[in-house]
């Protein structure tokens, strides 16, 4: 096994989808996938996987290029350009809505695209988790991820795995001042928590374990309405896991979905509404353009290369993941999440069915204001 550190990335976009926030045409996929095929054959990228979750395209790759490459990128980049171009063709909703800019700047920060990427040494197992969300911001990943690392009763491993015991670095960033924070637990956990239950500024970037592990998880933390300075779409954001042997455990990372969890961004950005854990096959909006979705897929990492359930040696991205969330076990999570959602959404135009004013993605309120500015009357 090589000393040299691999790096996994995850980009992501919403460049157009058929009928309303539903799903990317599969020729866009398959567009897609023939990009980052040629992109491997370069060289750029060792492995990859094409998936979606809603009407987001996620591009996995694996590379030895470290965070930030401008040839990764710039390979993800030409995957949502074609496949935009290939959504307007077909007038296809919000065809083209994550691109922000005509030109690529060596990085997809700031361009509209949301990433996660991190670096590690590879392990001699490597089991990696990748969480994809719909409908959502990325704070919705600050409580599950909170109870994992922070939660004894969650994660069982805090207490009877010595590396996992010593506890984990977290960094928070302030999304709209755009700065960060970095908290170690269990001494700072309160604290942590005091943070992170305003989810409407901060979030979890990225969580390092302190026994020398290295990364445990990276989200993306891209906010497309401050990026763009107007309501474009959600944010929408991913999560990539490495699992066991210091870290959580597969099943620990997995144990707080099954109870159903509030987030930010149902239905025209604005609303509240609960974590639907399914397959990405089932990630399409079925009810008030949800509920917001949460899909689970995992791979092992081999030399770098990702190994699904698929034979040995496939290439060209032609993997098979394990589906976490597929499974009839999480159909009771699945109709709780459609309950909390009925019940919030009975609640209509009030709080806490929408976001406070500061979040609305977009609301005629202002105008309403302006309108009455004469009319309102100070009390005695």
């Amino acid at each position: 096994m090589s000393a040299e550190k691999v790096t996994v990335s995850v980009i992501k976009a919403d460049v157009g989808s058929v009928v309303g926030h539903s799903r990317p045409h599969p020729s866009m996929l398959e567009a897609s996938k023939g990009i980052l095929a040629d992109a491997q054959k370069q060289g750029i990228i060792e492995d990859f996987y094409v998936t979606r979750v809603g009407d987001d395209i996620n591009l996995y790759m694996t590379h030895y290029k470290g965070k930030g490459n401008k040839d990764v990128h710039g390979a993800a980049w030409e995957c949502f350009q074609k496949a935009a171009k290939i959504a307007k063709s077909m007038k296809l909703y919000a065809a083209g809505q994550d691109i922000l800019t005509d030109a690529f700047s060596g990085n997809v920060k700031g361009a509209g695209p949301g990433s996660a990427e991190m670096s590690f040494e590879e392990r001699g197992s490597e089991p990696l988790l990748f969480f994809m969300a719909d409908k959502t911001e990325p704070s919705a990943y600050s409580l599950p991820l909170s109870k994992i690392f922070l939660d004894p009763f969650t994660t069982t491993g805090l207490v009877v795995d010595a590396r996992a015991k010593k506890g984990f670095c977290v960094e928070i960033q302030d999304v709209i001042d755009n700065k960060k924070v970095v908290m170690k637990s269990p001494e700072e956990t309160l604290s942590i928590l005091s943070l992170l239950g305003d989810t409407s500024r901060y979030a979890i970037k990225r969580i390092c374990s302190r026994a020398g592990i290295g990364p445990a998880c990276v989200v993306s933390t891209d906010k497309l309405n401050l990026t763009a300075g107007k309501y474009i779409g959600k944010d929408d954001p991913v999560c990539i896991c490495r699992a066991q042997s210091g870290l959580p455990s597969v099943g620990e990372y997995l144990q707080p979905f099954i109870n159903p969890m509030l987030v930010a961004g149902w239905m025209r950005g604005s609303h509240y509404g609960a974590f639907y854990p399914c397959s990405p096959e089932d990630s399409d909006p079925v009810y008030f353009d949800g509920p917001p979705r949460i899909c689970c897929l995992g791979f092992q990492l081999n030399e770098g290369k990702l190994q699904g359930l698929e034979p040995l040696g496939t290439k060209n991205g032609e993997h098979i993941p394990v589906d976490f969330f597929k499974s009839d076990t999480w159909d009771l999570a699945r109709a709780n999440a459609v309950k909390a959602s009925r019940f919030i959404r009975s609640q209509g135009p009030f709080m806490p069915s929408i976001l406070g004013p500061e979040e609305m993605e977009y609301t005629s309120r202002p105008e309403v204001l302006k309108e009455l500015t004469s009319r309102f009357e100070r009390l005695d």
